[in-house]
């Protein structure tokens, strides 16, 4: 693996017509990809709170046949809640207080040797050592 793609590259994917861009690189990278179980967390949630419709039951199967089936979901497991606490610290005694769950995210990135793929590129700047990709404008 090489990548982890954040919750909007994946919503991109998911919509009627994606970004070619984006589109692309995933086909590209097909075999090279993964995303992070805060993600899929993220995904879950955000489909249950739409109301029962026809584009809730797409993105139910969308997230079950394409996301669920075919990209590893990694876990936030020990060494990545190691290097969150120590990033989450570092950032805090410099008056920073990025998103939780972002910390996550970045967390499993790093502790797996992958660049973050994400459209929200400043999200995620202020952590050490994480490589972002942004395949919107690439």
């Amino acid at each position: 693996m090489k990548y982890l793609l954040d919750t909007n590259l994946i919503s991109e994917l998911s919509k009627p017509k994606p970004d070619r861009k984006v589109e692309n690189k995933c086909r590209q990278y097909r075999q090279e990809l993964a995303t992070a179980a805060p993600v899929w967390h993220e995904l879950q949630y955000g489909c249950q709170r739409l109301p029962h419709s026809r584009k809730r039951e797409l993105l139910e199967l969308f997230l079950e046949e394409v996301v669920s089936k075919q990209l590893p979901i990694l876990p936030y497991d020990d060494q990545a809640a190691h290097w969150h606490a120590r990033e989450r610290a570092r950032l805090s005694l410099t008056g920073q207080t990025p998103s939780f769950v972002d910390g996550q995210i970045a967390a499993i990135a790093v502790t797996n040797g992958l660049a973050l793929v994400t459209r929200n590129l400043n999200d995620f700047r202020s952590f050490s050592g994480l490589l972002l990709e942004n395949w919107h404008r690439d």
